[in-house]
């Protein structure tokens, strides 16, 4: 797929992340590719996956498959390095999901080098999970494809909000041309609507749709809370 073929296809849909964390029961590549599967046929427009074997395993669908690597215990884990993210192109994502913030990278490159380098590795498009509207500048002038909120609230310069952060999502929809995705703490239908509502080119949705043991959490605790 082209760039404006990825793009056009993911314009005003929704982006299901398909992930579990190590240790859980569904911490598997087939178990993931069967769930972005399922959620390609209930409507979603794309899949976003983590690790080598998830991407390998997805790869091919007929929605833009967004990749990434989470690596290491420093502050930037997000496909931290150029290594990881050719490694994510190469097993097969149409767009690899980055760090995006302007935080030290471990490899001591810069945003704008990764991004560059990594452009000369693949024509897959470049995501920048972002946590500001200046880290958001910043990735768009480092050349990257999408900007995303990934990282509101997991960096010192936004509060972490109770839902999505419509206010950085509006902020990077005023002031950035590239494309801006909506992701992190989006729970509900409602608050979809209101992430694209506040100019967002595109919601991607994860725990809500795709984590059973957070939603059953959910539950739990308002029936604890009722009793």
């Amino acid at each position: 797929m082209t760039t404006t073929d990825i793009l056009d296809k993911l314009r005003g849909g929704l982006v299901v992340s398909c992930q579990a964390y190590p240790g859980e029961a569904m911490r598997d590549p087939r178990t993931m590719a069967q769930i972005a599967q399922a959620a390609v046929v209930g409507g979603a427009v794309g899949i976003r996956v983590q690790g080598i074997d998830d991407i390998r395993a997805v790869a091919g669908m007929t929605v833009p498959v967004i990749g990434l690597w989470k690596d290491g215990d420093s502050d930037v884990f997000i496909t931290p390095t150029l290594e990881h993210a050719k490694a994510v192109a190469d097993a097969g994502a149409d767009i690899v999901a980055i760090d995006g913030t302007r935080r030290p990278r471990p490899d001591g490159r810069s945003l704008a080098e990764t991004v560059a380098a990594l452009r000369e590795h693949t024509d897959a498009l470049i995501m920048a999970d972002c946590g500001s509207l200046d880290d958001a500048l910043g990735a768009e002038r480092a050349g990257a494809d999408i900007v995303g909120t990934t990282l509101s609230g997991y960096t010192s310069e936004r509060p972490k909000t109770e839902g999505p952060d419509l206010g950085l999502i509006a902020l990077l929809a005023a002031h950035c041309t590239t494309p801006v995705m909506a992701e992190g703490r989006i729970h509900s239908p409602a608050q979809a609507t209101a992430a694209a509502a506040a100019g967002a080119f595109a919601v991607c949705v994860g725990t809500a749709i795709t984590h059973p043991a957070t939603i059953t959490s959910w539950f739990v605790a308002a029936l604890i809370e009722e009793s």
